[in-house]
């Protein structure tokens, strides 16, 4: 799939400071990298660097530099004469990011029970609340983007930063796949519960409590994932 065509780069006489450029480039690579999370280019497709320009209304350098940042990031392949493509993440590749995001979210998890605050706490009890709702109704997309908001939070209240950005680079690599993890039937009722006792040693301040929980949680997905590669 290709970026769907839209007009073309705007030209104006105006000068472009080497900072205004920087923030352009920047705010390309965000926004294709959304596009990609957000599954509007999905594993295996072509990005053309031309339809990309005419789609973000940018210049062909601008996405240039987007396709080499996310390559970096593991989110987009380049390969001679092929291009780039979105990359493509195995069975195999998904379980050992997962295994690594056990190893660092298990300490951010423990990071958020020491310094959660009342506020980050009550927040908690309301995105269990409404991914307990979104399961209820079967909204499927709704509990993933939850799901999503909850580690986000969890990274954000540990006040790890380096774990939190080795983390979230790691989720974004194997974004397909937890979406299709919100897609399996049943897996979503289990995941909210797991998802919940993860937040209830948080609050309670438990750093370890928080810590194995979170380790079970992702444990689960790596069976999950394992179950794929048989049928596979």
């Amino acid at each position: 799939m290709t970026a769907r065509s839209t007009p073309g780069p705007r030209h104006d006489a105006k000068m472009v400071s080497p900072s205004d450029h920087m923030t352009r480039t920047d705010s390309i690579t965000d926004e294709l990298r959304r596009d990609i999370l957000n599954g509007r280019f999905e594993p295996g497709d072509r990005l053309l660097e031309v339809p990309l320009a005419e789609h973000y209304d940018c210049g062909r350098a601008a996405v240039r530099s987007a396709l080499v940042e996310l390559t970096s990031e593991g989110l987009v392949e380049r390969e001679a004469n092929r291009g780039a493509t979105v990359r493509r993440i195995s069975i195999i590749e998904a379980v050992q990011i997962t295994e690594a995001r056990a190893a660092l979210e298990g300490l951010i998890a423990a990071q958020a029970a020491r310094h959660a605050s009342a506020d980050d706490r009550e927040e908690l009890h309301g995105i269990i609340a409404d991914m307990r709702a979104a399961v209820g109704d079967g909204r499927s997309r709704d509990y993933s983007d939850l799901n999503a908001r909850f580690h986000r939070r969890l990274r954000e209240m540990s006040g790890h930063v380096i774990a939190s950005q080795l983390v979230a680079n790691l989720r974004n690599r194997a974004a397909h796949h937890q979406y299709r993890l919100a897609l399996m039937p049943g897996r979503p009722s289990e995941s909210v519960e797991q998802h919940a006792a993860i937040a209830d040693a948080v609050i309670a301040g438990d750093e370890s409590a928080a810590a194995t929980a979170m380790q079970d949680h992702l444990r689960s997905v790596i069976e999950v994932l394992n179950r794929w590669g048989d049928v596979a």
